[in-house]
C-alpha cells in the first residue's frame, strides 16, 4: 500500500504513461480528424470563419492539427512542435465553439486541451521517434 502511495516513480514508468498519454489522446483526435478529413467538401460551407480567412482555410487548418498533427504524436515525431496547432484548436473550440463551457458543452475540448498541454510541457517520454533521434 505504501508504494501504490508513493510519489517516486522510475524513468520506465514515467516513459509508460507518456506513451500511454500519446497513444490514446493522439489516436482518439486522429478520429475527429480523419471524419473531417472525409467529409471536407460538406463541411467546409458550414464551418466556422475563424479569425476571417475562410471557412475552408479555417477547416484544412483544423484538419491539419486533428490529423496529421495527432499522427506525429502518435509516433512521437515532433511531439512538442506537434501539440501547438492542438492547443490552439482545442482553446479555440473550448472557448469560441462551445463558450467557454467547460463543465457541459466543450468538456471534451478541455480535456484534450490539458492533455496536451502536458505532453508540451514534458515530451514524449523515451518510446518516441523523439527520443531514438536524439540519442
Amino acid at each position: 500500500m505504501k508504494k501504490l502511495l508513493s510519489t517516486k516513480y522510475s524513468a520506465g514508468a514515467f516513459s509508460g504513461a507518456m506513451l500511454v498519454l500519446r497513444l490514446g489522446t493522439g489516436l482518439l483526435m486522429m478520429n475527429h480528424g480523419y471524419d473531417k478529413l472525409l467529409h471536407f467538401g460538406a463541411m467546409q460551407n458550414d464551418f466556422m470563419n475563424f479569425m476571417g480567412i475562410g471557412k475552408p482555410f479555417s477547416l484544412a487548418l483544423l484538419i491539419f492539427a486533428e490529423f496529421f498533427c495527432s499522427l506525429f504524436i502518435v509516433l512521437g515525431l515532433f511531439t512538442r512542435l506537434a501539440t501547438i496547432p492542438l492547443i490552439v484548436a482545442m482553446g479555440v473550440a473550448l472557448f469560441m465553439g462551445h463558450n467557454g463551457e467547460i463543465f457541459g458543452k466543450g468538456e471534451l475540448a478541455g480535456l484534450y486541451l490539458a492533455c496536451y498541454i502536458v505532453l508540451l510541457l514534458v515530451g514524449p517520454g523515451r518510446v518516441s521517434v523523439d527520443s531514438m533521434v536524439g540519442k
